[in-house]
C-alpha cells in the first residue's frame, strides 16, 4: 500500500449471507473494533440489509455498499436495483462485475461496463472485479485476460471517473476455494493493472487508484498481501462475516 497516493481500502463482500437481524448483530460488534481504523472500512450486504446497515453505522466509520446495480434508472427490469435507488438510500459503494455475478448470471464485460456508467453517473463509488478463471492462468494468458476486462469495463469512462473507481483483482480459482495468490501473484498483477490504467489515463490517474486484492484474503494471509506497494487493500468474502476474522484484515490496512 502506498497511502500517500490513495486510500487503503477493506471491504467485506457478503453475498448472499445474513438476514436483517443478523446483520445488525455483525456490524454492532464490528462498530467498537475498527473504530480507530487508519483506512476506509466498508460492508457490502445484500440489498435487504441495506436499510438496518446503514441505520446501525450512521455515525461510524463504516461505509455500507450493495452487492450489485442495474444500469437503467427504471423501468421493467423484474428483480433489479437502480443506482439512483441506492445513491438516495445513502449507499456509498456497490459491487460490480464479481466472478459469481459473471459466472451464475450471465455478466459480461458489457452489463459491467453500462453499470458502473450508471453508478458513477449516481454518484457511487464503484468496486470493479476483475481477474482469471485457472484455466486461463494455466495457459499463461493471466495479463491478456485482465487487460481486456480493464479495457472493456471501463470503455469511455473518463480519466476523473476512473480515479473514483476501486478496482478489485479476484482470481477466480482463488475465490471461495482456501487457495489464495501468493503475495508476489497478487502484486505482480495488481501492479499490472496499474501499468494497464497508466497506459489508458497516464501515470496520474493510476497512481490514485485504489486496487484491492479479492481471493480468499484473511486474518492469516492478509498482512504479507497489504505489505505489497500495489495492493492497496481488500475484498473480503468468507472472513467479513466474523468480526473477529474482519478485524485484524482492518488493522493489518491501518498499520
Amino acid at each position: 500500500m502506498d497511502k500517500s497516493k490513495r486510500t487503503a481500502i477493506i471491504a467485506g463482500n457478503w453475498k448472499m449471507n445474513k438476514t436483517p437481524k443478523e446483520a445488525k448483530a455483525l456490524l454492532t460488534e464490528l462498530i467498537p473494533m475498527v473504530k480507530d481504523a487508519d483506512c476506509e472500512v466498508v460492508a457490502c450486504v445484500p440489498f435487504v440489509d441495506l436499510t438496518v446497515a446503514l441505520e446501525v453505522t450512521e455515525g461510524t466509520n463504516i461505509k455500507i455498499g450493495a452487492e450489485n446495480c442495474h444500469w437503467e434508472e427504471s423501468g421493467a427490469y423484474t428483480g433489479e436495483i437502480s443506482a439512483k435507488m441506492l445513491a438516495e438510500m445513502g449507499v456509498p459503494y456497490v459491487v460490480l462485475g464479481h466472478s459469481e455475478r459473471r459466472q451464475y448470471f450471465g455478466e459480461t464485460d458489457e452489463t459491467v461496463n453500462k453499470r458502473t456508467k450508471a453508478a458513477l453517473a449516481a454518484g457511487l463509488k464503484p468496486i470493479v472485479c476483475v481477474g482469471e478463471l485457472l484455466w486461463e492462468r494455466e495457459c499463461n494468458i493471466t495479463e491478456e485476460v485482465i487487460a481486456r476486462q480493464i479495457k472493456l469495463d471501463l470503455f469511455d469512462i473518463s480519466a476523473e471517473d476512473v480515479k473514483k473507481t476501486v478496482i478489485a483483482y479476484e482470481p477466480v480459482w482463488a475465490i471461495g476455494t482456501g487457495k489464495t495468490a501468493t503475495a508476489d501473484q497478487a502484486q505482480e498483477v495488481c501492479s499490472f493493472i496499474r501499468a494497464t490504467l497508466a497506459k489508458l489515463y497516464g501515470e496520474e490517474t493510476a497512481e490514485a487508484v485504489t486496487i484491492q486484492y479479492g481471493g480468499s484474503m484473511n486474518d492469516g494471509n492478509c498482512e504479507e498481501l497489504l505489505s505489497k506497494v500495489d495492493v492497496d487493500g481488500g475484498l473480503i468474502g468468507g472472513a467479513s462475516l466474523v468480526a473477529a476474522k474482519f478485524q485484524p484484515i482492518v488493522a493489518a490496512a491501518s498499520k
